[in-house]
């Protein structure tokens, strides 16, 4: 993915469950698989409807983690499951659009869905904000606030040797 993803503006508790889920399925995976095989995987997850999602049974995790037009991980699925369980927690208590407003500083915002959300760390937090634009920081500040460096490698590549070396 050149440049930042995009935003989107969340119509509903559904819209978030999918912009999470893509940042779930993201980690560790290039962003062009996750993209290949969005269509489908939204359609194993129901469109990402929160309460459908988060009424999935084990026997259905299993299916989904066998299905290879889905991303299989297993545990990445059943976090998907858990997420919407949370998200829809979130909205019966007070509403999870009003949850999110609810932080002034975006490290303890961080901090709080870090902790309810399973497969969700610093990257995905702030892809996750970011996509359904929530305010962030500033990328560069945050990227190496955390430590992140996915700027260009300046290591020299080691040197590949193309002939044997001489017999003594």
């Amino acid at each position: 993915m050149e440049g930042p993803p995009p935003q989107y503006t969340a119509k509903s508790i559904d819209d978030y469950l999918e912009h999470l889920s893509k940042g779930v399925f993201q980690a560790g995976i290039s962003w062009r698989v996750v993209d290949a095989k969005w269509p489908t995987i939204r359609k194993a997850f129901h469109g990402f409807k929160v309460e459908r999602v988060a009424r999935m049974t084990d026997r259905e995790i299993d299916a989904l983690a066998k299905d290879e037009r889905v991303i299989r991980s297993r545990p990445k699925i059943a976090a998907i499951v858990h997420n919407a369980g949370e998200i829809l927690e979130i909205e019966r208590d007070r509403g999870f659009r009003k949850h999110l407003r609810s932080f002034e500083d975006y490290e303890d915002l961080a901090k709080d869905l870090k902790t309810r959300f399973k497969f969700v760390g610093d990257s995905g937090v702030y892809h996750f904000l970011w996509t359904v634009k929530q305010p962030v920081p500033d990328w560069r500040e945050w990227a190496k606030a955390h430590g992140k460096d996915w700027g260009p490698k300046t290591t020299p590549r080691p040197r590949i040797r193309t002939k044997a070396p001489a017999k003594r």
